[in-house]
Parts: structure tokens; C-alpha cells; sequence
């Protein structure tokens, strides 16, 4: 069996219906059991004091809202490729969730940067990419709205995607690229040296799992929606037709 059959909308809705209630189900309790470990059961840090703890939101908001964007590239390039239209459809449903993971790891970035920086904001490298990829999911979801043809729209939207990936790829590396910037570096990291202590390192694990798993929860029901909003659109179509 290939896993394009998978793409197929009958067969999209038959399996995610089952896998729903699971996900959201494993999402709740990760999320439940991170952020009350994070919040309530961590100490303070010695330099940072109780304001570290924001990174149970901060971080896993950061990281799927940079992701969200890769999973809208993939599946725009497999429109591109393929024309499967369930792809398509996907990542539009990832929009509206990416640009809110965006808003999460931008309003928790400036509580957090505020005490540490004396300010708010700050035209930091990752920072402004960071905004400028916010940008990019409102004009997104915009031009998915203002197209009345559905595969024109995942055209455009798709070329808007990978060009917006380079943004999503800054956002994720700035630190890297450029030394200047008032950001600290990754908070987990392959190198044992750049993470967090474990101390805080084991609840945000188990955040950032829970967000993951929100993320998929609502990327399938949203894109069941879009199936059953496009089935709709081609019944009155045919019933205006009739």
C-alpha cells in the first residue's frame, strides 16, 4: 500500500476520525502534567528568578511556530509536485495554528524579555525574523481568502510558503548567524553545554511534546474541516448547475 492512498480525502477522514481522541487525549496530559511540574515544582533561577518559568510556553510556542511553517513547505511542495489536494488543504489548516503558536512565542517573549533586557522588544536578529515570519502567515492566510478558485490559491499560497521558509530557516538559526543579538541560544541544544539545566530541561521536554501533539490534533481537525467546507462548495455547485 502506498502512503498516497493516505492523501486520498475518503481515506484521510476514515483514519484521522479514530486517531482524534487519542491525540488531543496524550496533548492534554502532557500539557497538564509539563506545565504544572514547570510551574509549580521547579525552583527559581538563580539569575533569572521566577520569570525562567515562562519557558514551558515560550519555547514550545517558538519551536512549533517555526515548524508549522516546514510542515506548510512540505505540503505545498507536494501540491506543487503531486496535486494531492488533501496537502493543500493542510497547510492551510497549519496557518491559523502557526500564526498562533507566533503570537504565544512573541507575547511570552516579551514577558519574559522585559526583566531580562529592559525592554519589551529589541531589533534583535531572531526577533525581527521572527516578527517578519508573523507577517508572512497573516499575508498566508490572507491570500488564501482572497482567492475564490481553490487550486489558484494553493499555487500562489505555496510560492508565498517557500518564500517565506527563508524566514522560518532565520528564525531558527539567527543566533547562529549573527553574535550580536540579545537572544540567548537554544534552550535545548545536541550540545550538553548550551541546555538548560535538568531541572527545568525534564518538564520542558514533556511542553513541547504536549504542544506537538496539540499542533497535530488541530492540523487534522482543521483540515477534516476544509475536506467537508470543499465537499460542500462542490455540491452547491453542482446542485447551481442542475
Amino acid at each position: 500500500m502506498s502512503i498516497w492512498e493516505y492523501a486520498n480525502p475518503k481515506k484521510f477522514m476514515a483514519w484521522t476520525a479514530p486517531v482524534l481522541p487519542v491525540v488531543f487525549g496524550g496533548a492534554a496530559l502532557c500539557l497538564i502534567v509539563g506545565l504544572v511540574w514547570g510551574f509549580f515544582f521547579t525552583p527559581d533561577d538563580y539569575r533569572q528568578g521566577s520569570t525562567v518559568k515562562i519557558i514551558y510556553l515560550h519555547v514550545p510556542a517558538a519551536f512549533f511556530a517555526i515548524n508549522a511553517w516546514i510542515m506548510m513547505l512540505v505540503a505545498s511542495l507536494i501540491w506543487v509536485i503531486r496535486r494531492h489536494h488533501v496537502s493543500a488543504l493542510a497547510a492551510r489548516a497549519a496557518a491559523p495554528v502557526g500564526l498562533t503558536m507566533t503570537l504565544i512565542a512573541l507575547f511570552t517573549g516579551a514577558i519574559w524579555g522585559q526583566p531580562m533586557w529592559g525592554t519589551y522588544w529589541a531589533w534583535d536578529p531572531r526577533l525581527t525574523s521572527f516578527l517578519i515570519l508573523f507577517l508572512f502567515y497573516l499575508g498566508y492566510i490572507a491570500l488564501w481568502e482572497a482567492i475564490e478558485d481553490p487550486d489558484t490559491a494553493a499555487d500562489l499560497t505555496s510560492v508565498l510558503c517557500m518564500v517565506g521558509s527563508i524566514f522560518a530557516i532565520l528564525s531558527r538559526y539567527a543566533v547562529n548567524f549573527w553574535n550580536q543579538g540579545l537572544h540567548q541560544g537554544a534552550s535545548l541544544s545536541l550540545d550538553k553545554e548550551e541546555n538548560v539545566s535538568n531541572v527545568f530541561w525534564q518538564p520542558l521536554v514533556i511542553c513541547i511534546v504536549g504542544f506537538g501533539l496539540l499542533f497535530i490534533g488541530l492540523v487534522l481537525l482543521r483540515t477534516r474541516t476544509e475536506i467537508r467546507v470543499r465537499r460542500m462548495r462542490a455540491l452547491e455547485a453542482r446542485a447551481r448547475r442542475a
